[in-house]
């Protein structure tokens, strides 16, 4: 199986929902697929927000960070880099389009819209039984040497 972008490039990562070496985190593991990432991924129990419904604030962590690496492959494959630039969040929005079971398998996929120098718009879906039950779309930055997250993958 290959490797997934969060191991390959950010093996020491401590992000809440896509680093390997946070302990207690999501450890979503993004694959790229093309032009997009895709992720396969299941909750736990504990990620429940009503009945056997998932909840908003894990669902809409995992669309961040999947957005985020979106974002950071599509700036390795445009700029042609081999090592991961620092990206961030600017700003991305969650529709929630049905509840999501936290008792199955989740697929989410990502994919860029527009690249734009550092500026990357990103679409992402989150499907549970081939039902699209939440939608994510967001701006993510490349930054700059200086910001605190220039070498957050590093």
């Amino acid at each position: 199986m290959p490797e997934c972008l969060q191991e390959k490039h950010a093996p020491n990562s401590v992000c809440f929902g896509c680093g390997p070496k946070n302990s207690l985190g999501l450890h979503l593991k993004s694959f790229a697929h093309g032009d997009s990432v895709e992720a396969d991924w299941t909750p736990r129990p504990s990620h429940v927000a009503f009945g056997d419904f998932a909840s908003g604030g894990i669902i809409s962590v995992l669309m961040d960070c999947h957005g985020d690496w979106a974002a950071t492959y599509s700036l390795m494959k445009s700029k042609e880099l081999t090592r991961a630039p620092g990206t961030v969040t600017a700003e991305y929005t969650v529709r929630f389009l049905k509840p999501t079971p936290i008792d199955k398998e989740w697929h989410l996929r990502a994919w860029p819209t527009k690249v734009d120098g550092r500026r990357v718009n990103v679409s992402a879906e989150l499907t549970c039984d081939e039902i699209v039950t939440a939608t994510m779309s967001g701006l993510f930055i490349e930054v700059k040497e200086g910001h605190p997250a220039y070498n957050r993958w590093h």
